[in-house]
């Protein structure tokens, strides 16, 4: 059920807010569908969200940088 203008994934799990003013939330995202269904990716969203949703990646070969303390 790849749509033409990304895949889906939904969110199993968010890691920490990130961004100057905490904007950028960092989420554990399961791939639904695709050639990569059913692997877990961390991707930085931007606005509200919550485990369980659902969100559209336009490229799913990305992954971002895990966040480590100074």
């Amino acid at each position: 059920m790849a749509t033409e203008r990304g895949t889906p994934a939904e969110v199993v799990e968010i890691v920490q807010r990130t961004g100057v003013y905490g904007e950028i939330i960092q989420v554990l995202c399961k791939i639904l569908d695709g050639p990569e269904k059913g692997r877990v990716k961390r991707r930085n969203v931007k606005g509200n969200i919550k485990k369980g949703d659902v969100v559209i990646l336009l490229n799913t070969e990305r992954e971002a940088k895990e966040i480590r303390a100074r």
